[in-house]
This record gives structure tokens, sequence and C-alpha cells, in this order.
């Protein structure tokens, strides 16, 4: 829930602030920068929770907390990419890439019923995948429209 609202107030203030700076509403621009806050805010969690976070991890993948702090260097490499104009396509397909890759280990995390911040079996359990699996659809979507997607 928390990154979906970075994700939105983000693109609210960077909309108001294109608004009064240029008088003009450049609401691709806008998602481009509220997605880099985004990926900036949840590489945190990667450090942070770093014990937790890989207790997430599905059991095939070897070197777990090696991995996680991997993918919050990789979040913060796709937030630097998505504003530099020459990355930015090549980074939209990646980053869509890498919200498809992770979701499993969301769904392990959510029927294990893992808490992502202390590793421990106190998590928000099944019921989380009501609203994570549309989120990181939301996520791929927002991608898209606001960084490959041509709008005239």
């Amino acid at each position: 829930m928390k990154p979906l609202i970075v994700l939105l107030a983000s693109f609210l203030i960077v909309l108001l602030v294109l608004y009064f700076r240029r008088k003009q509403i450049k609401w691709q621009l806008a998602g481009q920068i509220a997605m880099a806050a985004m990926l900036l805010f949840t590489s945190l969690g990667h450090f942070m929770f770093t014990e937790g976070m890989a207790a997430m991890m599905p059991e095939f993948i070897p070197l777990k907390k090696e991995m996680v702090y991997f993918t919050g260097v990789m979040e913060i490499l796709f937030a630097i990419g998505l504003l530099i104009p020459r990355l930015k396509t090549p980074t939209a397909w990646l980053l869509m890439l890498f919200f498809i890759l992770i979701l499993p280990a969301n769904i392990k995390a959510a029927v294990e019923n893992i808490n992502y911040q202390t590793g421990e079996l106190n998590g928000s359990g099944i019921d989380y995948l009501w609203f994570r699996v549309p989120l990181q659809i939301i996520f791929i979507l927002w991608v898209y429209f606001t960084t490959l997607k041509k709008i005239e």
C-alpha cells in the first residue's frame, strides 16, 4: 500500500509543480518521475528489511540476501534510467519484466504469511494477493502508458 501512496502522491505533486512552473500538464513526465520516486522509496526496504525480504524468496534462488541487495540496487538504477531520455525505453521494458519476476516472491510471502519487514510468519496472508497481484499489473501498465506509449 505504501508504494502506491508514494506513486500517486508523487504523481500529483509533480503534476502541480509542472503546471505552476511551466503552465503545462505533462502527465507522462509526471508519471515517469513518480515511478522513479516510488522505486527509490521501495529500494530502501531492500536495505532496511533484508532478512525479511530474503525469507520471501523462492527456495531455488541462491544467495538470498545478496539477491535482495541486488534488486534494491536495480530499483535505484531503474529510477535513474526512467529519467534519462535515451535510457527511458530500455529501462521501461526491463522494469516491466522486473515487476513480473518479483511477483513469485510476493506470492510466496502471502501464502506462507511472511512479514517482509521481519521475516516472521505473521504477515498479511493470502488475502494480500487480492491487492498485490492487481497492484503489480497497475505498476506494469503505469510504466507502459507513461514511458512507452506515444501520446499525441
